[in-house]
């Protein structure tokens, strides 16, 4: 048995994830507080941003896929959100912390039980995490999101160090899906300029039909995966690949 594990899979790439995978013949499960409708995947209902609940469902899925005959096990660090788009000094501390809880400390925790959990199967097991060029550009407006995919990027190259030397380590990698058609590039779009400056160069994207589809980024992803060609620790923009 294949098994893939993505979180934020109801909706977006995620949805567009499973959808793959699930075609491609892996066991899915959905980690996500909306139920999506979503044939031959398991959902597991839950908030991501309650820590206590995310350690307890996730610690329990994992004891029941290492008792399972597995040959391969991927974690997908999927779900993530842009929080308000305004400069840092007009954040509330509340939408700050809840940006860096799931965008950071989430994958942080479930990488971290992920490689515990399954230290002792001797299968392929992968993390891949979810970034965003904007790890590496900085934009008005995005400051906490900027800094929580540049964390992402370092929890990928680090957890990479760790893993590489040991026998049946976990392979991580990091994956910039480019601009996606998707709920949160709707989000950017309706920003005003006054807090996002360059939300015009958005709104042309989406205009010129330049906007990757959630299918096409998914299909791609699950590509490089079956392929299983990229170095632990690599971050690639799947852009790069065109």
């Amino acid at each position: 048995m294949k098994a893939v594990i993505i979180t934020g899979g109801s909706k977006g790439i995620g949805r567009a994830l499973a959808q793959e995978f699930i075609k491609s013949g892996y066991r899915v499960y959905i980690l996500s507080r909306t139920v999506p409708a979503i044939d031959g995947a398991r959902h597991i209902q839950i908030d991501l941003s309650v820590l206590d609940e995310v350690s307890t469902r996730f610690t329990e899925l994992l004891d029941e896929l290492s008792a399972a005959s597995l040959t391969s096990l991927l974690l997908i660090n999927n779900a993530g959100r842009l929080g308000t788009i305004k400069p840092l000094d007009q954040l509330a501390p509340e939408d700050i912390q809840k940006t860096m809880t799931l965008n950071t400390t989430i994958p942080l925790v479930l990488s971290s039980l992920f490689i515990k959990k399954t230290e002792a199967l001797a299968i392929r097991k992968d993390i891949i995490n979810i970034s965003s060029g904007a790890a590496t550009k900085p934009y008005e407006g995005w400051s906490v999101y900027c800094t929580s995919k540049a964390a992402l990027d370092m929890l990928t190259k680090a957890t990479a160090a760790e893993q590489e030397a040991l026998t049946h380590g976990v392979t991580c990698i990091a994956l910039y899906p480019g601009v996606v058609d998707t709920e949160m590039q709707t989000q950017i779009r309706s920003t005003s300029e006054k807090d996002f400056k360059n939300v015009q160069r958005f709104i042309d994207l989406k205009q010129q039909q330049q906007l990757y589809t959630p299918s096409y980024v998914a299909t791609t992803i699950v590509k490089l995966y079956k392929e299983n060609t990229l170095a632990n620790g690599t971050v690639l923009d799947i852009r790069n690949l065109a």
